[in-house]
């Protein structure tokens, strides 16, 4: 089984590098700490990036997942061969290009690409925001996929991942550490980038950025609102060329594994995804690229 210690970044291809760097900047609140001519690289935390954007092609072109060593990752490469899957080992200038020491990539069986990774750089100094939007971390990661189940038992097999709650059959939310989703799986039509979460400091944090955000005019997907679920409060937000940016507070804790019971609920029922009733239609997903190591 492989263990993921942690979510790494989201690597997104874009055919307007300046728009979709001043969104990440400017509205998002995130620190631009690199550029070139076809890169930008953005902070949240003490990683040197959550994001990255890639000049040529608009969509989501990989999501990155952190081993502990090289000996895991040559045990996922492995496991994944041995399941089927092509695994491609990205080579120094690729590794350099993440800011990661090695990697692997892989197409999960509905073809978003994963990129695991070992050793990303680290950065010490305190992040310079470019807007108080309370940001405190990356948060979590989701997935698109056809068939949810299916996305399920893959992850599950493969990966030390624990399912928290089903939303019916259309969104399964997994954990491999006590915060109660760090990696879900949405229905969608294809493989995509659903949405990538920054977890914020305060429910105050979230107000002021749903004022920030209709005073500027940016599309409103979902909330205020509070998932019954993680119990975070959530505000969902597109950004330019369909990728959904999400700040939410307060999201649970799963502290002790054999006492959790996971729940199945309902979209049908009012407050299944939303327990102030706000309106609920599904956010925008980045479509997925394909090829495992390119750009």
């Amino acid at each position: 089984m492989i263990t993921i210690q942690d979510i790494a970044y989201v690597r997104s291809g874009t055919a307007d590098l300046e728009t979709a760097v001043g969104f990440a900047v400017d509205v998002v609140g995130l620190e631009l700490v690199e550029r070139t001519a076809d890169r930008a690289y953005l902070r949240a935390d003490n990683r040197h990036h959550c994001l990255s954007f890639v000049a040529g092609d608009a969509g989501v072109l990989a999501t990155a997942l952190t081993l502990a060593d090289e000996d895991r990752l040559a045990e996922a490469e492995t496991e994944l061969t041995k399941a089927g899957l092509t695994v491609t080992r990205g080579d120094k200038a690729a590794a350099a290009d993440r800011h990661v020491r090695e990697f692997i990539a892989f197409e999960d069986p509905f073809g978003n690409v994963v990129e695991l990774v070992v050793d990303q750089k680290a950065v010490p100094t305190p992040v310079n925001f470019a807007r108080a939007a309370g940001i405190t971390e990356f948060g979590h990661v989701c997935l698109d996929a056809p068939d949810v189940r299916a996305a399920h038992r893959f992850w599950t097999k493969h990966f030390n991942l624990k399912v928290s709650d089903w939303i019916g059959d259309g969104a399964c939310l997994m954990r491999f550490d006590p915060v109660h989703h760090k990696l879900a799986v949405f229905q969608g039509a294809g493989p995509g980038l659903c949405h990538m979460n920054f977890q914020v400091e305060s429910i105050d944090d979230v107000m002021r950025s749903w004022h920030f955000l209709v005073d500027n005019g940016i599309e409103i997907e979902q909330g205020p609102g509070r998932h019954p679920q993680s119990g975070a409060v959530f505000l969902y937000f597109k950004g330019p060329e369909g990728l959904t940016y999400e700040y939410s507070y307060g999201v649970r804790r799963i502290e002790d594994d054999d006492a959790w019971r996971v729940r199945y609920f309902d979209p049908a029922e009012p407050d299944a995804i939303d327990m102030w009733r706000g309106p609920t239609n599904r956010c925008a997903s980045q479509p997925q690229l394909r090829g495992l190591t390119g750009r």
